[in-house]
């Protein structure tokens, strides 16, 4: 088979989930160096920068994303027609910075910063008891060495 018509099976007939893992985009510095990622999946929400094509400079919010065309449209972003319609234009992932992340989604934040859902909320749980207990543990700890301490200093003043 050749190399165009299997390239173009990835890109053109890929599944879903293989679509929405082509929705990437590069991060700002800023968020690079937070949460040591190069890229992220754009979800609505991302405030952007365009780095490429005829809207480059321009900063926005992303307000539509189109699995279908592997592309996102963007507020203020907009083409007229001829009527004098207004109409979204679409542009592609690669062609956008992500400078500001949608924080809704936890479980995206936390896959971001590398840890996963379930061991945060389980870390965060575990975490409180076993402060008390060990702060109880230390107290009858030094109350039984004192006490032990006592006994002997008394046997060595009886001898």
């Amino acid at each position: 088979m050749k190399p165009t018509k299997s390239r173009n099976r990835l890109i053109y007939n890929a599944t879903f989930h293989t679509r929405s893992k082509q929705l990437g985009s590069q991060l700002s510095e800023d968020l690079r160096k937070k949460y040591g990622k190069k890229s992220v999946r754009v979800i609505e929400g991302d405030s952007i920068k365009i780095v490429r094509g005829e809207f480059k400079g321009v900063d926005g919010k992303i307000s539509k994303v189109s699995t279908k065309k592997s592309s996102v449209a963007i507020e203020g972003v907009k083409k007229e027609k001829t009527k004098g319609d207004k109409f979204d234009v679409y542009i592609h992932t690669s062609n956008l910075l992500v400078t500001g992340l949608n924080t809704d989604d936890k479980w995206r934040i936390a896959k971001l910063e590398g840890k996963k859902q379930s061991e945060k909320l389980k870390t965060t749980i575990e975490k409180i008891p076993t402060k008390e207990s060990t702060t109880k543990n230390t107290v009858k700890e030094t109350k039984t060495k004192e006490t032990k301490v006592t006994k002997t200093q008394k046997k060595e003043v009886e001898k």
